[in-house]
């Protein structure tokens, strides 16, 4: 029987693969999770044979039962916009089962032999990482959520933070190397530590850096699944976990990237929140349009180039860009779409919600494919984006993104901003953009004036 279990754990972790695979690119993501799901519900369903499983199938069974209603419900009621948060608290699920899971094997240690000190090590670890998963993905929700609405700060924090991990780390590797003999009372502080550093880390960080920690905490709970598959002895559970922290990792690598920024610097500095200074003084000022006279200009131009942002999700507008693009194309207008890595607050935040809305995946394109089109462009029509085409990222060496590869939308001939009203963006930077002489802004919904824009268009 367990020969069978192993070979169904192994087909499900090469589901996982495939499915983690085909996700790379939008056309074939939707059927990636749909292997992906195959792959854990074979996984899922074959644990039951396991003979460890004994008799305990009811509480199993309505343990699932419940939590797929509550995920089934939860995923039926999400807003697109709200998806970061969601994620964020899915994935300090993860992180917290595979906490419980090393409380049960640490507390049940004659299950397991003793003497297998890799065993033990590695329940420890997978505990510790889970545990801060868990109690960060959960702050980090909040954040998002706006039930945290500041980071709480003071001096000399980090040296706290690392002396509260350092204390954790020390009783860690006590009830690792001590056998069975250290007493439920070691084990209880060594969770209440690790769960409280998980917070005091994560609350000094700024909300706009909150997607690089949660791709972090996303990748610890990966992680801290696979050290927990070692210690049960469970193949798929390895793999999956290894598959999950490895990707990402390289996703929090490529996200930092992306803002020019290390991962150090997400963590320990102050950057997130509103900022004041230097890099926020502008000279000139915002220039209004009205949506007829920004038809005029789209529907006579030969290249438009579509930048949305976080305002478009909040807007849904999406469906409205999708009916002015093809009113365009009718009238012989090339439009295109420019994505940067980090728009919204998610990665492929963006994508999705185009890729919802019909947007072939043929005029979809990368920051590094597109940037060097601008100078050629008669109209770049921002939405709803702030920091990701902020040109201060280029000229300013004092402001806080400096270096962080942009969207070069200043460079085309006219820029047109959808914006609710004058504020900064989620950084709290001032964006230099909106002041300059070929910038002109459109206040109000981002989908009353694209549907304002569609109608005028239609006139020409």
């Amino acid at each position: 029987m367990m020969f069978v279990i192993n070979v169904a754990y192994f087909i499900a972790a090469v589901l996982f693969i495939v499915g983690l695979k085909q996700m790379s690119h939008p056309a074939s993501a939707r059927r990636g999770i749909v292997w992906a799901g195959v792959g854990m519900l074979l996984a899922t369903a074959v644990t039951f044979f396991h003979p460890e499983i004994k008799h305990n199938y009811f509480w199993i069974i309505l343990a699932m039962l419940v939590s797929s209603v509550l995920a089934w419900w939860s995923g039926k009621k999400v807003a697109m916009t709200d998806m970061p948060q969601m994620i964020a608290i899915y994935n300090g699920m993860g992180g917290g089962a595979a906490a419980a899971i090393a409380a049960v094997v640490l507390l049940q240690n004659d299950v397991y032999d003793p003497l297998d000190k890799v065993t033990q090590i590695l329940a420890v670890l997978g505990a510790l990482i889970g545990a801060i998963a868990f109690s960060g993905s959960t702050v980090a929700y909040a954040k998002l959520e706006g039930l945290i609405k500041k980071s709480f700060r003071f001096n000399g924090q980090q040296m706290v933070n690392m002396a509260v991990f350092g204390v954790t780390v020390l009783l860690g590797l006590y009830l690792a190397l001590s056998g069975t003999n250290y007493g439920g009372f070691a084990l209880f502080v060594f969770f209440v530590l690790a769960l409280a550093f998980g917070v005091m880390a994560t609350t000094p960080i700024g909300g706009a850096d909150m997607p690089v920690v949660i791709s972090l905490f996303n990748a610890l709970t990966g992680l801290a699944v696979g050290f927990e598959g070692y210690v049960l002895e469970n193949p798929a559970m390895m793999i999956a976990g290894i598959v999950v922290g490895s990707a990402g990792t390289l996703l929090t690598q490529l996200m930092a990237k992306a803002m020019n920024r290390s991962i150090s610097n997400v963590l320990f500095s102050n950057f997130g929140e509103v900022s004041s200074g230097e890099d926020d003084e502008v000279e000139g000022s915002m220039k209004p349009i009205e949506a007829p006279d920004v038809a005029a200009m789209m529907a006579y131009a030969e290249k438009v180039i579509v930048i949305p942002g976080y305002g478009m999700a909040v807007a849904q507008a999406q469906h409205k860009i999708w009916e002015l693009t093809k009113l365009l194309q009718e009238k012989d207008v090339e439009v295109k779409f420019a994505i940067h890595p980090v728009a919204g607050r998610m990665p492929g935040h963006m994508n999705v919600l185009l890729a919802e809305a019909g947007v072939p995946y043929d005029i979809i394109f990368d920051l590094d494919e597109i940037n060097e089109e601008f100078p050629t462009t008669t109209v770049t029509l921002v939405i709803g984006a702030n920091d990701v085409v902020n040109p201060v990222a280029r000229t300013n060496p004092d402001s806080p993104i400096y270096g962080m590869p942009i969207l070069d939308a200043d460079k085309a001939e006219n820029v047109i901003v959808i914006k609710r009203g004058k504020g900064a963006g989620f950084s709290g930077i001032e964006n230099h953009l909106f002041y300059q002489d070929n910038t002109r802004m459109l206040y109000g919904d981002a989908q009353q004036m694209i549907s304002a824009i569609t109608a005028a268009v239609k006139t020409f």
